[in-house]
């Protein structure tokens, strides 16, 4: 599995992240297209918990995400 990070943008300066596990990019464009026009509710990684509709969002972004273990830096 590869995680991919997903950003909401509801303008320039307020946004949301989400990241999933999906075995490619296609499948997480897949997962962002059938969730269009709907709530969609998630936990971030700081455990604080999200609800939104997709219609208030004005950019999606999804990219692969790297993620860098601090405790071996």
């Amino acid at each position: 599995m590869r995680e991919f990070k997903i950003t909401y943008f509801f303008d320039e300066m307020h946004y949301v992240r989400r990241f999933i596990h999906m075995e490619s990019q296609e499948k997480a464009e897949q997962l962002v297209q059938s969730e269009r026009d709907q709530y969609i509710s998630f936990t971030d990684s700081r455990g604080i918990y999200h609800e939104l509709h997709t219609r208030h969002v004005r950019v999606i972004q999804i990219s692969e995400y790297h993620r860098v273990d601090k405790k071996k830096l």
